[in-house]
């Protein structure tokens, strides 16, 4: 029996329709000719691995998360970290690029024509900060960046979200909430990179926005009943957590050493600020863990690693390598000290998204507005350390206009959202497990023998099982 279909079910596939018919009138244009070489080959290489790698975060997030839930919740989180490269992919293209890196409408947002559905991206000339490579490489870089931050927020929400509702959520948050900080970040005409604020490769523009997203999406999603109930619940897999941890780390080499835009001592020097940062971090949050009474734990170095990796990112490239021991070791303690307070709270941040990713990023940008120095990086700024104090206020100022709109937007989208669709599901649904009830879809397959009266039965495998 066919069940029937409802308009909000047909509504994103004729959205989808309409935006493939549409872009069958979109003229084609010729690349880019580089009569003046400009264009370093080398460049073009390295940027092109490194968007490679920082695309494969976004599966390696998916294992991440997917291995610290319920194992009846394995499949519904990871889709959500994945189903970004989709949804985004197509936005990008469409819109995305013009209002992140458009012509500039006083600072806040680029206009959303000048790239219309790549409209001159492909046969324009290069992006003023990249010019030895292609304009539509850069594109395609940026892009990367943007399919992942709307995944992190996944975390936070985890075992009680929608699906359609979190699609949505994704194309709402790109366009609102990190297109603006993009162009007011990355744009040389937004207005906190007029200001002097140094963002290298995502604190704010990721890590700060999805954090406080979501921060707003577990305050306006609220509780789940097994958190209400105060139940622990074991992580399904996590072998898959270390195997997404290291994905990620692999990945954040394009992430940070690819924003130096250039096969350069830059990207040298992000490389092996990022990698520090990261085994600093792990170690620091494994060894806290031990001092506070605890066995140092897989889950407990990936976290710190991953923590670590989060708060190098706004400063990879403009700290030196010592540095960024210290970086990430203090970050790391003080992610765990947030987590463990956030535990004691009523908030119900399924993965601790807002005290890794949100505080991480916090404390990135203020780290980077105390050890920046133009000794790394000629274009960055010396920073508090190096006897600086305006350039770090100009930091602090920064950080709490991205944290307050981060936050506000991310909350009135939820809002909306949840005004117009329900967001969470219902109590059947998560007590059945988002897996069956979002998708129909098990982690755990198949049949097993089970042994009953000294008979062997096939059983199906449950998901449900505790």
């Amino acid at each position: 029996m066919i069940k029937k279909v409802t308009p909000r079910q047909i509504a994103p596939f004729l959205i989808l329709a309409a935006v493939a018919i549409a872009a069958l009138f979109i003229p084609a244009a010729s690349a880019f000719e580089d009569k003046e070489g400009v264009y370093n080959g080398a460049d073009i290489a390295w940027i092109i691995v490194a968007t490679a790698l920082v695309f494969l975060m976004t599966p390696g997030l998916a294992f991440f998360y997917g291995g610290m839930v319920h194992r009846k919740n394995v499949i519904s989180t990871m889709i959500k970290s994945v189903v970004a490269a989709g949804v985004v992919g197509v936005l990008w293209v469409v819109v995305g690029f013009s209002l992140a890196f458009g012509q500039s409408q006083g600072g806040i947002i680029g206009d959303p024509t000048t790239f219309l559905f790549f409209k001159d991206v492909v046969s324009g000339a290069p992006w003023s900060l990249a010019p030895s490579i292609p304009l539509a490489l850069f594109a395609l870089f940026q892009m990367m960046f943007a399919i992942i931050t709307p995944g992190l927020v996944v975390g936070a929400v985890a075992e009680r979200i929608r699906f359609t509702s979190y699609i949505l959520f994704t194309v709402l948050f790109c366009l609102l909430v990190y297109a603006p900080l993009a162009h007011w970040s990355w744009h040389p005409d937004g207005f906190l990179f007029k200001w002097g604020v140094l963002d290298f490769a995502g604190g704010t523009v990721v890590h700060i926005s999805a954090g406080c997203a979501a921060l707003a999406g577990a305050l306006v999603l609220k509780r789940r009943k097994v958190h209400i109930e105060n139940k622990e619940i074991p992580p399904a897999n996590v072998p898959y957590v270390l195997i997404g941890t290291g994905l990620l780390w692999f990945g954040w080499f394009g992430f940070n050493a690819g924003s130096a835009l250039g096969a350069n001592g830059l990207a040298v020097s992000a490389f092996a600020t990022t990698n520090t940062a990261a085994a600093a971090a792990g170690l620091s949050w494994m060894f806290f863990d031990v001092v506070r009474g605890k066995k140092p734990s897989v889950l407990g170095f990936c976290i710190g690693a991953v923590v670590g990796l989060v708060a190098i990112t706004p400063a990879a490239g403009f700290v030196a390598v010592p540095q960024s021991i210290f970086i990430g070791a203090v970050a790391a303690i003080i992610s765990n000290i947030a987590v463990y307070y956030k535990q004691k709270s009523s908030l119900d941040d399924t993965l601790d998204v807002f005290p890794c990713h949100g505080i991480g990023g916090i404390v990135g940008m203020i780290m980077t507005g105390l050890f920046a120095t133009k000794t790394v990086n000629a274009a960055g700024n010396d920073g508090l350390f190096y006897g600086n104090p305006d350039f770090f206020f100009t930091q602090l100022k920064g950080l709490a206009i991205v944290v307050a709109f981060s936050f506000t937007a991310s909350f009135l989208i939820f809002k909306f959202i949840n005004f117009i669709l329900p967001m969470r599901v219902t109590e059947e649904e998560e007590e059945l497990g988002l897996d069956a009830t979002q998708h129909n879809e098990k982690y755990l397959q198949g049949t097993l023998l089970v042994s009953k009266n000294g008979s062997m039965k096939e059983e199906e495998v449950s998901n449900t099982a505790e």
